[in-house]
């Protein structure tokens, strides 16, 4: 958790460990994944597991702890490029989070910058996208380190939550990211998918209080995203559930 923001009440982090997926713009849905020696499950949080004498590893969360009746949505690039969504952000004030790649979101930076003064987040999705597991640590940290300068320089934004492309990474990503400032990985634990549906990566095919939803903005066959984000959002509401901002919370 960023300092000087305080976490609402029952929020805990959740460390896990989870199956290879793809994820939304990254590729088409199917679930993150880790590779061996990664933090195993068990609410491992940043400051409670070090590596070695360096900095504490992040922990990788797809799944917040808490009480309260929120879930968390977030996009990755290609977000910005349909205005009606942009829209509908802006209209429904919603505190979506958007994990952003230099390469791809760059051009839509200004409107970016207009999204976060309505509320959504700004976080990191690296540089250029590459997929970091098997990557060296210096390769690794230039991708993360890197984004966190664009970040810094366009909004003023230091982002504390980082995730990784395709939802992959190894050890050296979690040494990399705690370099960079990182606080946690998040990936998610539901996807929306192509037809407005949801997919679960673990657990009983249902949202719960706290879950992460990444909504795939690229899928060759989506339907338009602004409709399926309506509902989705009309889904949650169904459900006595309203969207959280995860930064309050992570």
């Amino acid at each position: 958790m960023r300092r000087g923001r305080s976490r609402p009440a029952g929020a805990v982090l959740a460390a896990l460990l989870l199956p290879l997926l793809p994820l939304t713009a990254c590729g088409p849905p199917a679930g993150p994944a880790a590779a061996a020696g990664d933090p195993a499950p068990g609410g491992d949080r940043a400051g409670d597991r070090a590596d070695g004498p360096g900095r504490p590893l992040p922990p990788v969360v797809d799944h917040v702890r808490t009480t309260d009746r929120v879930v968390f949505l977030t996009y990755d690039d290609g977000a910005e490029r349909d205005p009606a969504l942009a829209g509908l952000i802006r209209q429904r004030r919603l505190p979506v989070t958007l994990f952003l790649t230099d390469t791809v979101a760059g051009p839509a930076y200004g409107d970016l910058a207009r999204l976060r003064s309505v509320g959504a987040g700004l976080q990191n999705h690296t540089l250029d996208h590459r997929s970091l597991r098997g990557l060296p640590h210096a390769g690794q940290r230039a991708e993360i380190c890197g984004q966190q300068t664009k970040l810094r320089s366009r909004f003023g934004v230091r982002a504390h939550l980082f995730r990784p492309p395709h939802g992959t990474y190894d050890t050296t990503t979690l040494r990399a990211a705690a370099d960079c400032g990182i606080t946690a990985l998040i990936l998610w634990r539901a996807t929306l998918d192509a037809d407005g549906g949801l997919t679960y990566t673990r657990g009983e095919p249902r949202l719960h209080p706290g879950d992460i939803i990444a909504v795939d903005p690229d899928h060759p066959t989506a339907t338009d995203m602004t409709a399926r984000t309506e509902h989705l959002l009309a889904a949650i509401e169904e459900q006595g559930l309203r969207v959280g901002n995860l930064e309050d919370y992570v």
